[in-house]
């Protein structure tokens, strides 16, 4: 048995995960949902994209991994934030291969050692890369963008934790070196409002109507502070309105990873190109989580 079996992490867990369905069934899911957007903002520098079953999300998702162009594209960066262990900074995995249904994916092992001699970074368990889903549910929808040229790229998956505002500076300034480069993407894993009693959220603005059209409400004005590329405007939309996007920081390090860069004259742009919700909430029993696909665009 090749050394690298005992490192590799396979998707295969919860029942609504990818790694339930085998690959043929989940390649022309993944065909379906690509087939039916339009890629308007390609080639994507970075792109944010949902978390949740596919079944809820990936319709939505598809819009974000559409601008991908694989034929530039080498270093998929990969950020999602920690939903199961306590985390002030950033983590790597300890693995060297993800697994999907699709094909394997190689950690890019040069640049990982490049993060780790910052100093900045902890390693995850393997049981946390396991149990965490914001990295892995990108991994079939990464493998099926790249699949043009998949041997011909890598991964640095990067769990984020509940960084201050400080630290999402920090990292942004370390990543912006990263988010130059041409021939890297960045993929920014959130979901959107998770609405309802058992997300302890119900923040409701009567004057729009039925909940859900609060809920829209409320996450399009954070989106749009998204697409003005400015971090503290966001920092402070979640402080006014405590919104529970999962990927606030992942999206606060993108966001301070471009400020870094505009100070050195580059020109970028980012826009959302789809909203979705699980559900639509009309009652105060009813729950739902919201989903958003855009991408970033360097001019």
């Amino acid at each position: 048995m090749p050394l690298w079996r005992d490192k590799c992490q396979d998707m295969r867990s919860a029942s609504w995960r990818p790694g339930r369905a085998d690959g043929p069934q989940l390649n022309a899911q993944l065909e379906g949902w690509l087939s039916q957007v339009q890629s308007t903002k390609r080639p994507a520098r970075a792109i944010i994209a949902p978390h949740a079953g596919y079944t809820y999300c990936g319709s939505c998702a598809a819009h974000a991994y559409k601008q991908v162009d694989p034929s530039i594209t080498r270093r998929i960066f990969i950020l999602g934030p920690s939903h199961h262990v306590p985390l002030s900074r950033c983590a790597l995995s300890s693995v060297d291969i993800y697994r999907t249904p699709l094909y394997d994916l190689r950690i890019d092992q040069k640049i990982y050692g490049e993060l780790w001699k910052t100093g900045m970074f902890e390693r995850m368990s393997l049981q946390t890369d396991e149990d965490e889903h914001s990295i892995e549910m990108h991994l079939p929808y990464t493998a099926k963008a790249m699949e043009s040229h998949k041997d011909e790229f890598t991964i640095i998956p990067v769990l984020v934790g509940a960084l201050s505002e400080s630290k999402e500076q920090e990292f942004g300034k370390l990543f912006s070196k990263y988010l130059a480069d041409p021939s890297n993407l960045f993929v920014v894993s959130s979901d959107f409002c998770h609405w309802g009693q058992r997300f302890r959220y119900s923040y409701y603005d009567e004057s729009q109507g039925e909940i859900y059209r609060s809920i829209e409400h409320l996450d399009k004005m954070g989106m749009s502070i998204i697409e003005q590329l400015d971090p503290v405007s966001f920092s402070n939309y979640l402080k006014k309105y405590h919104n529970t996007i999962c990927g606030r920081h992942p999206i606060g390090v993108l966001l301070n990873a471009i400020t870094e860069l505009q100070k050195n004259g580059m020109n970028m742009s980012f826009s959302f190109l789809n909203y979705a919700q699980s559900s639509q909430c009309r009652n105060w029993q009813d729950s739902s989580v919201s989903y958003a696909a855009g991408a970033l665009t360097v001019h």
